[in-house]
């Protein structure tokens, strides 16, 4: 291939990533950012999406350009030339994608194992799950021994959520703070509660849906996740009403 070609090349993949970038960056795709944990989520995301429009544009680029190049006249029934194996070119298309799929779980493992601490003072709630309803027990704090419908957390302070089921797997899942966890039936095979901490930075009402099918009532199976600010949660969970 001349070097002209390969220009030619780049400058197709150059166009194909700009547009395919622009799609990406320029629609708001994701929900607003409401929690620490979401900053960790958010950069694998555009981490996945970054190499996958790099690869997008790769393959668009020589697709365009082999159609371009090699396209034969309505007249021409000519076998084309035989090709041979490349290995060179083999090895680079297992080494590159495995190189692309391991950063890939590299930076999901460190975000996970990040988005895993509570640090030294969480609030503690246990969510329970059930047809077709969410449940929230406070297991410290203020709140200690408050059970609500609403799942209500002061701004900034680490929330860990202990969730379980009293019947099928369910999911909980607030988009705005990004991550999702199954609450799991109690048995034998699933002995102890799922986990997922929560730092919120949002004031506001969140949405809690369950994202795992759980039977006739699964697109019901709604609750809400209050940000309030210290002081108000604190206000709050004093009163017992």
């Amino acid at each position: 291939m001349r070097w002209s070609q390969i220009v030619q090349l780049a400058v197709v993949a150059a166009i194909v990533a700009a547009a395919t970038t622009a799609v990406a960056v320029l629609i708001p795709w994701l929900p607003v950012n409401a929690s620490e944990q979401r900053d960790g989520i958010d950069f694998t995301f555009w981490l996945a999406t970054g190499i996958c429009i790099f690869i997008f544009a790769v393959v668009c680029s020589a697709i365009l350009f082999s159609v371009w190049k090699f396209r034969a006249r309505a007249d021409d029934d000519t076998d084309g030339p035989p090709i041979h194996g490349h290995t060179g070119l083999e090895i680079a298309w297992t080494a590159v994608p495995a190189l692309l799929v391991t950063t890939i779980a590299i930076a999901a493992a460190v975000v996970l194992t990040q988005n895993s601490n509570a640090g030294n003072n969480p609030l503690r709630v246990t969510v329970t799950a059930q047809q077709f309803a969410w449940q929230f027990e406070y297991t410290n704090g203020p709140a200690d021994g408050r059970t609500e419908p609403t799942l209500r957390i002061p701004l900034g302070r680490p929330v860990e959520l202990s969730l379980h089921s009293k019947d099928v797997i369910h999911s909980f899942w607030v988009p705005q703070f990004g991550q999702k966890m199954d609450a799991l039936p109690d048995t034998e095979e699933f002995p102890h509660p799922t986990e997922l901490v929560i730092t919120p930075t949002k004031l506001g009402t969140f949405p809690i849906i369950c994202t795992e099918l759980c039977g006739l009532g699964h697109s019901l199976m709604r609750s809400s996740a209050v940000v309030m600010p210290p002081g108000e949660f604190n206000q709050w969970a004093g009163s017992r009403t």
